[in-house]
Parts: C-alpha cells; structure tokens; sequence
C-alpha cells in the first residue's frame, strides 16, 4: 500500500482524522475500477465531472497547450484553467506527482507525439 506524505497530511491537519482514513482508504485501492466506485458513491455527478474536467486540464497543459486550445478542446471555462495551472503550478505538488505516476507507467502522450499525430492526420 501507498504510504501519504506526513508533511502534506500535517498541513491539511485541520480537517482531521476523518480525512486521513479517506485518504488512507483511497491509497489502498489496488485497481482504477475501486477507486471510481468509490468516487460515484462519494461525489455527485457534477462534483465528479468537476473533477475530470480538472483533470483532463492538467492533461492538456502537460502536452503544452494553450489556455484557449483547451477551453476549446474541453468546454472548461478560462479561468477555471487558470486556477488549475495556478494549482499545479505552486500547490501541493499533487498533479504532478499523478502525472509522473503515469509517465512512468508510460500512460501519457507527450507533446512531440501529440504534435505528430496531428500533422500525421
């Protein structure tokens, strides 16, 4: 099992033991299926495309497109695309480290591949 930063876990303190043992229970599912089970029955469903329209955000600006291409691309408003760069730009460094997560798993398409598929088409 995953073990949680401590340093991140103290500065998000206030919110207490209950949020540790959510966070303990996310980190200890073994298969993408649990975790979004898990997600359904915790967010309602504009919460949780909330959450995918961040993510496919963070997506997005990792292969180096625009703020515009991707409220374009996505439907995300500009602003909420700024927040999210803001974040992953200078928040916990929770964004990256999933990105690195799937790099290293070789799950994500870089931007000279990106850049080549779209002149292939």
């Amino acid at each position: 099992m995953k073990q949680i930063d401590p340093a991140l876990l103290k500065r998000h303190a206030e919110r207490g033991h209950d949020q540790t043992l959510l966070l303990e229970a996310m980190a200890g599912m073994t298969v993408p299926e649990e975790l979004l089970a898990l997600l359904i029955d915790l967010c309602t469903p504009a919460e949780l495309e909330s959450i995918v329209d961040r993510w496919r955000v963070v997506l997005s600006l990792s292969t180096g497109m625009t703020y515009r291409d991707i409220h374009a691309a996505t439907g995300v408003s500009v602003t909420t695309i700024g927040r999210v760069a803001r974040c992953h730009d200078l928040g916990d460094g929770g964004y990256q480290r999933a990105l690195d997560t799937l790099a290293a798993q070789g799950k994500l398409t870089t931007r000279s591949e990106s850049l080549s598929k779209e002149v292939q088409s």
